[in-house]
Parts: C-alpha cells; sequence; structure tokens
C-alpha cells in the first residue's frame, strides 16, 4: 500500500471574485449541449446547502480542537466554503432568470441535509463530509486535467468552476483530518459514509438534471433518451466524468487512507500564480486551461 503522503498545499481564501457572469448566461453554455450544461447545472446547483452542510459538520468538533495548525486549516476552510455557497447562490439565481425551478430544487436538497443532520450522529454527517470533499477535489481533475473537457464552454463558468476546484484540492484534507483526529472515526464508518456519499452524489445529480431538462420542456422519453445517451459520459471507465474517477474512488477503501496520498492535478500551480499575478480568475483558468494535458 502506498502510504506515502504530498506537501499539502496552503489553503487561501479568495473572496470577491468577479467571474463576468450576467443575464446574457448561455442557456446551454457548455458546449451548446442541453444534457451537459444541466448534467453541471444540477451538480452544483445544490452547493450552497451543501457548503452549510460541511461547515456544520466540521464545526460540531471544533470545540475539540488544540493544534493551532488544524484550527487555523479549519478556519480557512470555512471561508472558503462560505464564499462557495455564496458564488454559486449567485449563479442559481441566474439560473432562476431562465424559468428554472431553482427554489424547489434547493428547498428540497435543504430538507434532505436538515434531515442528515438530524437523523445521523455528528461523527457520521463528519465522515459523509469528508467522502463529498474527496469527491469535490476529484472532479478538479475530472474537469481541468485535460483541456478538451471543456473546450468550447462558456469561459465565464468554467473560470468559476475552476476557482472552485481549486480551492477544493486546497482543503481536501481538513474534514478528514478532523474526523481522524478529533473525532477520531474508524475505518467501517469512514467507508459506510463513503457510499453514502457516493449513492447521494450519484442520485440527487440524476434527480436534478431530469427535473432541469422537463423544465427545458424535454418530455419523458426524450429525458430518457438522453440520460441513455449521455450515460458514458457521466460513468464511462475511461473518459466519464465518475468512471474516469474510479481508482482514486477506490483508494478512499484503503485503511491506510488519506487524501493527501493523491497528488493535486498537474497544472494546479498555473492557475495559483496567475490569480496571484493578476487577481482575475478568468486569466488564472485559461492559466489552468493551457498548462493542462491536450
Amino acid at each position: 500500500m502506498n502510504t506515502a503522503v504530498a506537501h499539502a498545499e496552503a489553503i487561501v481564501p479568495r473572496e470577491n471574485l468577479d467571474f463576468g457572469l450576467g443575464n446574457d448566461l448561455p442557456r446551454y453554455w457548455f458546449k451548446g449541449n442541453p444534457y451537459k450544461t444541466r448534467y453541471l447545472d444540477a451538480l452544483q446547483m445544490g452547493f450552497p446547502d451543501g457548503e452549510r452542510y460541511f461547515i456544520t459538520s466540521v464545526r460540531a468538533f471544533r470545540d475539540g480542537i488544540t493544534d493551532p495548525a488544524m484550527q487555523e486549516d479549519v478556519r480557512n476552510f470555512m471561508r472558503q466554503e462560505g464564499q462557495h455557497g455564496m458564488t454559486h447562490t449567485r449563479y442559481n439565481r441566474m439560473l432562476q432568470a431562465q424559468g428554472l425551478p431553482v427554489d424547489n430544487v434547493v428547498r428540497e436538497m435543504k430538507r434532505i441535509l436538515d434531515a442528515d443532520t438530524e437523523r445521523f450522529s455528528p461523527e457520521f454527517n463528519l465522515a459523509a463530509t469528508a467522502g463529498f470533499e474527496h469527491f469535490t477535489a476529484m472532479l478538479a481533475e475530472a474537469f481541468f486535467a485535460r483541456a478538451s473537457v471543456t473546450a468550447g464552454s462558456d469561459p465565464h463558468v468554467v473560470a468559476m468552476f475552476a476557482w472552485h476546484a481549486i480551492e477544493e484540492m486546497e482543503h481536501k484534507s481538513v474534514a478528514y483530518d478532523v474526523m481522524q483526529k478529533v473525532a477520531k472515526v474508524g475505518y467501517w464508518k469512514r467507508a459506510g459514509a463513503m457510499l453514502f456519499a457516493t449513492w447521494r452524489m450519484a442520485s440527487r445529480s440524476y434527480v436534478t438534471t431530469d427535473v432541469l431538462l422537463r423544465a427545458d420542456g424535454y418530455g419523458f422519453w426524450s429525458r430518457l433518451g438522453l440520460h441513455l445517451r449521455y450515460f458514458p459520459w457521466v460513468y464511462g471507465p475511461r473518459r466519464g466524468i465518475f468512471g474516469s474517477l474510479a481508482p482514486k474512488l477506490l483508494a478512499y477503501f484503503k485503511p491506510g487512507f488519506h487524501p493527501q496520498q493523491l497528488p493535486n492535478i498537474h497544472n494546479y500551480p498555473a492557475w495559483v500564480e496567475a490569480y496571484e499575478r493578476t487577481g482575475d480568475p478568468l486569466i488564472a483558468s485559461e492559466a489552468l486551461l493551457a498548462a493542462a494535458h491536450r
């Protein structure tokens, strides 16, 4: 088993970023493709309440953290997640303006997460958070390690997702470390929570995508056809969003796993350097994709 732990990146909260998003947002911003656009819209639609759930789950153990470095990491983790929530809330308002039932979707997601908080133990909610954080950190590789994945998509939305992906990589170990070192969650609860997170992520993204496509005017059979047609795009073993990440997902179930064993995408430094130099997330996104694999 590979137990080597890579150097952790600094967790840098970046606030009040301007992605240039406005009411002229293309309806199908991802390569003009309705299904892929709505799938990604669905994936991010629950982020605001999801981020609050993550913060609440970690905060439940904050009083037990005595290590100053971990305390600082948790503070910066919460600041980053807070910014993510606010940014995706603004994006959701733009989707609402397109006639999508954002309020209904968000209300249902909040109901689900509030129920999780109530019915599960604080330890399990923290373990689920660590699992979700593993997912979001992995998605950086799915979308930004290769330039071809997002080529032809709206650069403003891509820049928003790129910034979010960068910061997810930076704080990918925070919830996990609190889970292990403070909450003392054992292997079986960690593994069970990851299975739960996997099921929740897959099921909610499917259901919400279907809701958004229905709002776009697609009938039942048209939606079913789209789900089947793009199943390989989501779950295909080589190029699928989740399917291609299967080895990293399975790595989470190793008894000695730690998130830092999985390196960040190779072009991560390109985004950081460009943003530190210019303060412009669009330029940073361009630098990230310029350094990506072809």
